[in-house]
């Protein structure tokens, strides 16, 4: 599990959110099976060239979907695409998986922010101040729940939650 470095800051906070290791080697053992199955039922060069192609997308598809970024530097939090300054960020909760999947499921608000991935099972709830965000909070995966919650109410400055 890749380790955050520590924050320059208080209240920063850095980390990225790329796929685990498991994902990988099962990926590659998916790969390895079509390349078995592509030896014995096409000529070499093809089989070689098929599995090539199918690597690349695999490399390409983890590399993408792990390449979300949460950040809290500057007063800010970037999540993903997605930035706040903290003057308009109330309470920040760390979530244990349980609370995770109820706040992402039967709990959820259709107008929340969601950045989540299934390989972490943990997040960060921060509940969003600003009246013209019609987002009431942001829910966002985490490795590091306590550190990210820490780091945000640094840089929470704005009023309370709504």
């Amino acid at each position: 599990m890749p380790e955050t470095p520590p924050p320059a800051e208080p209240g920063d906070h850095r980390e990225r959110l790329a796929v685990p290791l498991r994902w990988w080697v099962q990926g590659t053992m998916l790969v390895a099976t079509f390349w078995l199955a592509f030896i014995v039922s096409m000529p070499a060069s093809w089989a070689w060239t098929a599995t090539g192609v199918l690597l690349a997308i695999m490399v390409l598809l983890f590399v993408s979907y792990g390449s979300p970024r949460i950040e809290v530097a500057d007063g800010w939090l970037r999540a993903g695409r997605a930035r706040i300054s903290g003057e308009f960020l109330g309470s920040a909760e760390a979530l244990d998986p349980d609370a995770t999947r109820r706040v992402a499921g039967r709990d959820a608000d259709a107008r929340a922010y969601l950045l989540l991935r299934p390989y972490l099972k943990r997040a960060v709830r921060v509940t969003i101040s600003d009246p013209r965000d019609p987002a009431p909070y942001w829910l966002v995966s985490t490795r590091h729940p306590e550190q990210l919650a820490a780091a945000l109410r640094v840089i929470s400055t704005g009023p309370a939650p709504r």
